[in-house]
């Protein structure tokens, strides 16, 4: 058997000296080992996170998953060749794949459990996609100037999901965070705060009413925290601090509310799966001339990920703890800048992603990224060169345009991103004219005191200046946009086991209509059936 690991594919096409012709040849550890003068032959595509394989058997390349890649390792024997060896211990697996493969090919299961279960076969599955999201793609492709239409049709409904605060006003405020919770929002004292009561909120909690900025425990789910808040009622000094990062207000989006879910990572680790069409890997419309090769089929050398297979769906295993689910971020086509200092390097810097220690598309820095490490830690930051150190490591990232705001060691305080202000070097989305207004999802994470929360929130109406001081006001370490809208792209959901019964329970309640109802009930999207674009996971931790 020949073995050997690729080490120096950073110096290849992941520096862009030269072009892979694949993404297998794009991935940096991948370790590669043969057997029957090359006729087998099996790729771990990363052995530091050991989930992901290539076996090319029988004349086809088969995409395999190893569902406990901490206790298992797969590889080849001479012994045995017509499959692969489980290695677990001192434990030893046979397993015979002369037959396996092609049946699990035919199967209409998405993960085909191989090997008596040790191993899935992943399957090409079909994405779902909403009426809006076929109807805005036709629009797309088929009509001239159909991205205007898209900008401008959004920006009418841009106000349709908006709620603002009910009740009368009262004496209450957010209080100090309480043992184990996130930290309240600070709440402006000149004025009373008032009693919420959101009509749109879909996720349980013990409390009739809602006092803006404070947390409330999810019903029946330990580690998950709800909030409401408005823009308007953070101080003053937090809406008119920073002028030059920030812009002013509009009366609209100063008093609609916006939605969080926090969860404590203490209890959860967090997970990222592709959909089955969204990201893609090609080239971003908005990529300069300048910056674009004629000569690559993607910004990072090719064009398409076969022949690994993306689901759009929850691996088993993972399916089996997750206690959240929400949306990702741009599709690819709105992924890269068209114009600033960003636009004008890495080919435009699309945004990266990651994917079970698999890079379908290079970390870039100055961008916004969330990620996973193989020991399940999370963190948020801006990326930088010299956090490539990271890669080998990286289990999951997803990378979003530039910062919303972050924590600024000199006044130590959360401030809004340095291009917060700037619709063009932001990429922030919108209409071609700079309106920036519309439902927007965003994640965030906050230190509280020895405690780290991750924070997804929907503003129902916002910009990226109201999304800033949302932020300031909660006082988190580091957020960034994800996607934008619409509900289908700003989707949360959390879910409540009880016994062998799920509820699911959405972030706001339209985003229900992205679930599949059946006979036995619920179908949530991504858990239940598998999705065209991308998303997190939460997971409680083992």
């Amino acid at each position: 058997m020949v073995t050997f690991r690729i080490a120096s594919a950073l110096l290849l096409g992941f520096l862009g000296l030269d072009a892979p012709k694949t993404i297998v040849d794009f991935q940096p550890f991948r370790q590669y080992s043969s057997i029957r003068n090359n006729s087998v032959s099996l790729i771990n595509l990363n052995p530091a996170v050991n989930v992901w394989y290539v076996l090319n058997f029988g004349g086809a390349a088969w995409h395999l998953e190893n569902p406990r890649p901490h206790q298992t390792q797969v590889v080849l024997d001479e012994k045995y060749p017509n499959g692969v060896v489980i290695v677990e211990g001192k434990s030893r697996f046979n397993c015979d794949l002369s037959s396996a493969l092609q049946q699990g090919r035919a199967s209409t299961l998405i993960y085909n459990p191989l090997c008596g279960g040790r191993l899935y076969l992943r399957n090409a599955a079909k994405g779902e996609r909403t009426a809006l999201e076929a109807g805005t793609e036709f629009l797309r492709t088929q009509v001239w100037g159909g991205e205007n239409v898209i900008v401008l049709f959004h920006h009418i409904l841009g106000d349709r999901y908006r709620e603002t605060a009910a009740g009368q006003a009262s004496g209450a405020a957010a209080s100090a965070a309480g043992a184990g919770l996130p930290i309240p929002a600070l709440l402006d004292a000149s004025h009373p705060a008032h009693i919420a009561k959101p009509q749109n909120l879909g996720i349980e909690i013990d409390a009739p009413n809602m006092v803006p900025g404070a947390w409330y425990p999810a019903t029946g789910t330990s580690g998950i925290f709800v909030s409401v808040m408005q823009p308007n009622f953070a101080p003053k000094s937090i809406l008119e601090g920073y002028p030059k990062l920030a812009h002013p207000l509009d009366p609209v989006e100063s008093s609609s509310l916006c939605f969080l879910v926090a969860f404590d990572l203490d209890r959860f680790e967090i997970g990222y799966e592709l959909g089955t069409a969204h990201p893609n890997v090609t080239w971003s419309e908005r990529v300069i001339p300048a910056q674009r090769d004629a000569k690559l089929a993607g910004p990072d050398g090719f064009d398409s990920v076969a022949p690994l297979v993306r689901t759009g769906l929850l691996a088993p295993e993972d399916g089996r703890r997750t206690a959240a689910t929400f949306t990702g971020g741009y599709k690819r086509t709105h992924s890269a800048f068209k114009w600033g200092e960003l636009a004008a390097r890495n080919h435009g810097s699309h945004y990266g992603f990651i994917e079970k220690g698999v890079v379908f598309s290079k970390l870039h820095a100055g961008l916004s990224t969330m990620y996973t490490l193989d020991d399940g830690s999370f963190e948020m930051k801006t990326w930088t060169d010299a956090d490539n150190q990271l890669l080998p490591r990286i289990r999951h990232a997803r990378q979003n345009g530039v910062t919303v705001a972050e924590f600024d060691p000199a006044t130590q305080s959360t401030i809004p991103g340095k291009l917060v202000a700037s619709w063009e070097n932001g990429n922030w989305g919108g209409s071609e004219k700079g309106k920036l207004r519309s439902i927007r999802g965003g994640a965030a994470i906050q230190k509280a005191g020895n405690k780290r929360f991750l924070i997804y929130a929907v503003f129902s109406v916002a910009t990226p200046s109201s999304m800033a001081r949302v932020f300031q006001a909660y006082q988190v370490n580091y957020s960034m946009l994800l996607d934008m809208n619409a509900l289908e792209h700003t989707y949360c959901a959390v879910y409540r086991r009880k016994g062998s019964e799920m509820a699911v329970e959405n972030l706001m309640k339209g985003m229900s209509a992205m679930d599949k109802q059946s006979p036995n009930g619920v179908i949530p999207r991504f858990v239940g059936y598998p999705d065209n674009r991308d998303f997190f996971y939460v997971m409680r931790k083992n």
